[in-house]
């Protein structure tokens, strides 16, 4: 009898996010904020909308609609890919956030996060304090968020979705049920979840089978479907004290790295390597002195870390005061990433002497990340888009480089010119390879030649995509001259094809 009563006292608060995955692209700036568009992914070998801006299903667009009739329909339509694994990140990073007024969350993929609240309401004035206060923060966000407050997660999770405060007045589309068993409740006559209470359940589960009567059941708050929570992993920590303080930085630095021994066995217990450490120096007379670093890559090596926090230290503005000691302390691995065990070979250990992670860790303490960066492959062939800067901290692209086979002549240059520079070339038509070309007033004689590589115009970032202006075809060919330099040009348009005389150009050098 407790427990029933017990469970019917429990509370749940769903949040849904009806944009999510347009709103997630807003604010990578990846799509406009001004106009409508979908996002598209490749379903029984046609482009449908997988999901869509309010812009765009205000013009009567729907999840599923090929990419052809939402064009027929609205001809200047914007469409990008759809990243599904972008949109799960997203809704697991809110989830951690909605752990700070709750143990028990659960992520509703795809748009949906459910909450028990059950006994949590109190520390913010009640069950409509505690949900206002987190819609306030994620509004940081900028998410659309619709909440709903009930004694079942599906209850909760049918009101986010359709709005109301009365489950009975819900469409039928609230059951959640498969499109069959909506189809067959609709021709029986059924509108509302209100109009399903009124009918005897055995004959409901006669007609339309129990699995029904159990959604019906979890709407209406008589059987409670519970929820399962996601384990968030705490953080790797660790901590020493002293009898008696200790004061000389070699002292300190020693028991760092006796933390840094412990906290890396935790964590190649866990498969992870840390990507940020925080230490922490608590002094006798309660001042703390906090030292953070960062590594390019995941690592449990105490000696790289040692480094880093000895950079750190020397770095330091205001060098370490001690005062009358240090009483305690603690490390914490503040950011960590998968790092599975590899077998050390001779090849491996031939890399790892090669590799330069280790001064670009120490270039970013002693500079700042925001001073140290990288090139990171883009997502695309046009040259000038193939590769960006970004700060040393940034995630990689899952883009990889154009690469050439080992031994073989690089298959693009190194040196980019920005923009490229007009040349007056000499070549078979319609398509051939130029023979000599005049660069800054001097004549080049072409003694060798490769290609073309072509690359098309990227047409569907185009507004009217590949309709009306699809955009130039570029030929690229990698030349050599008599004197042995060698030079990237490219014929910019198809003769007779795109334009009718196409321009050259160089567009970059090789070393």
């Amino acid at each position: 009898m407790t427990q029933s009563l017990f469970a019917r006292q429990r509370r749940y608060l769903a949040l849904f996010l009806p944009w999510l995955p347009a709103e997630r692209m807003i604010a990578c700036g990846k799509a406009p904020a001004d106009r409508a568009f979908v996002l598209i992914e490749k379903q029984r070998g046609a482009l449908r909308i997988a999901a869509l801006n309010p812009e765009a299903f205000s013009l009567k667009l729907e999840v599923g609609q090929a990419l052809a009739d939402a064009r027929g329909c609205v001809p200047h339509l914007a469409a990008f890919p759809h990243d599904p694994l972008a949109d799960a990140a997203l809704l697991t990073r809110l989830s951690g956030l909605c752990g700070d007024y709750t143990p028990s969350v659960q992520c509703d993929p795809p748009q949906g996060l459910l909450l028990d609240v059950t006994g949590c309401t109190h520390l913010h004035g009640g069950e409509a304090g505690l949900r206002d206060h987190l819609l306030a923060r994620m509004a940081a966000e900028r998410l659309t968020i619709r909440a709903g407050l009930a004694k079942t997660p599906q209850a909760a999770r049918a009101l986010a979705r359709y709005g109301g405060e009365a489950i009975e007045r819900l469409p039928l589309a609230a059951l959640d049920a498969e499109p069959e068993t909506l189809h067959a409740l609709t021709r029986a006559g059924f509108r509302r979840i209100g109009d399903l209470a009124q009918v005897p359940r055995t004959v409901l589960a006669a007609r339309f089978g129990m699995a029904t009567i159990t959604r019906l059941a979890r709407l209406l708050g008589e059987e409670d479907g519970h929820i399962v929570p996601q384990h968030r992993r705490e953080k790797v920590f660790a901590e020493q004290r002293f009898a008696e303080p200790i004061g000389r930085t070699d002292d300190v630095l020693e028991v760092i790295e006796h933390l840094l021994e412990r906290t890396g066995e935790e964590l190649r217990t866990r498969g992870e390597g840390g990507r940020a450490f925080r230490v922490r120096l608590h002094r006798s007379d309660g001042h703390i002195a906090r030292l953070e670093v960062e590594t390019g890559t995941p690592t449990r090596d105490p000696a790289l870390v040692l480094r880093l926090l000895r950079e750190r230290i020397d770095s330091l503005a205001d060098p370490l005061d001690p005062g009358f000691g240090y009483d305690s302390v603690d490390l914490l691995v503040v950011h960590a990433e998968v790092l599975p065990d590899r077998q050390h070979t001779l090849e491996t250990e031939r890399r790892a002497a090669d590799d330069i992670g280790p001064l670009l860790d120490r270039l970013a303490v002693r500079h700042g990340p925001a001073r140290v960066l990288r090139f990171i492959a883009g997502n695309s062939h046009v040259p000038e888009r193939a590769g960006n800067l970004h700060s040393l901290r940034s995630k990689p692209s899952p883009s990889t480089w154009l690469e050439s086979d080992e031994g073989d002549p690089p298959l693009r240059p190194l040196v980019l010119l920005d923009p490229p520079q007009r040349v007056r070339v000499t070549a078979s038509l319609p398509d051939g390879h130029p023979a000599l070309f005049v660069w800054k007033g001097r004549p080049h004689r072409v003694f060798r030649h490769e290609g073309p590589e072509r690359i098309a115009s990227e047409w569907w970032r185009r507004h009217d995509g590949h309709v009306g202006n699809p955009g130039r075809t570029r030929d690229y060919y990698r030349v050599e001259d008599e004197m042995g330099h060698r030079f990237w040009l490219f014929r910019h348009g198809l003769q007779e094809l795109e334009v009718e005389h196409p321009d050259w150009f160089v567009h970059g050098l090789f070393a």
